[in-house]
């Protein structure tokens, strides 16, 4: 546990900005000792530190904090196996769920194809697909959805995603980025999904895919010379994973912004630039920043 000075020299902030958030936004509620005086533990710091980031990259303090409160609300559901890691929503649609346990694959190809008739790529996304997903995990977490059932759901969004990031052909010459997962991360759905928007905003964008070893990144970075790296969090366990390439990649090319999006982004350390949780408003606002520089 830390006092209030010890806070804010680790988190870099004032002491009275620590106490104007706690105060105006709610964003943190530490504990107090018998004397009145505040604590803050680890995971209360990594509120601020995640507050303080999403301000430092033009969100309004109270924007802000709604963000991370929401961050922190839908974090248990989104350490689940399935593919909705960059999810935000309400219960997901028990649609998916209903014809992944009858592997029925031509009713999930009619599913996709039916939602993704009814509006834009990205609200689709964010409205449905992800928290779908969400659903997909819940129900083979519970042991009412087969291994078997849930991998056949991924891979038929996973195939969904890659015609439309194929189709999203423009932006050839905007900025370019770099998307992919950090070594032993394989939840990949968020990370195309987000991909296909980020190209679909203009963005000049690169797939990596899953499980990419640090030294891959390293040569994909010295190679393709982007504007930015992208690197989702989509369970709590990555977040090892990811720091040790937000790491080397900041050692070796710190002109090139690392961005990272997911679940569990705000975990990460160092010199990073959080998306947020909705697939849509990341993508646009990414492409406005490096459009910006």
């Amino acid at each position: 546990m830390y006092t209030i000075k010890h806070a804010a020299e680790l988190t870099g902030l004032p002491v009275a900005t620590l106490r104007a958030w706690e105060r105006r936004y709610g964003v943190v509620a530490p504990e107090r000792t018998v004397g009145g005086y505040r604590l803050y533990d680890e995971p209360t710091l990594a509120r601020i530190r995640a507050m303080r980031d999403l301000v430092a990259t033009g969100w309004s303090p109270r924007q802000a904090a709604d963000e991370v409160s929401r961050a922190d609300d839908d974090a248990p559901a989104r350490d689940l196996p399935a593919g909705g890691e960059w999810a935000d929503g309400d219960r997901a649609d028990s649609e998916l769920v209903d014809a992944a346990r009858d592997l029925d694959t031509a009713r999930l190809a009619a599913i996709l194809d039916d939602r993704f008739s009814r509006g834009s790529f990205e609200s689709v996304v964010d409205e449905w697909l992800m928290p779908a997903l969400r659903g997909v995990g819940v129900a083979w977490a519970a042991g009412d959805l087969s291994t078997a059932a849930e991998h056949l759901a991924a891979h038929a969004v996973l195939r969904r995603l890659a015609a439309a990031f194929e189709a999203a052909s423009r932006g050839i010459d905007g900025p370019r980025v770099l998307v992919g997962l950090a070594p032993g991360c394989r939840h990949e759905l968020g990370a195309l999904a987000f991909a296909t928007a980020a190209r679909r905003a203009g963005l000049s964008v690169t797939y990596l895919g899953a499980d990419l070893p640090v030294e891959s990144w390293l040569d994909a970075v010295e190679h393709g010379r982007p504007d930015a790296v992208v690197l989702p969090v989509p369970r709590r366990r990555d977040v090892v994973a990811v720091t040790s390439v937000v790491a080397a990649l900041h050692d070796l090319h710190p002109e090139v912004r690392i961005v990272v999006g997911g679940g569990f982004q705000y975990l990460v350390p160092g010199p990073v630039q959080p998306l947020g949780h909705r697939i849509g408003d990341a993508s646009e606002r990414l492409a406005t920043d490096l459009a910006a520089h």
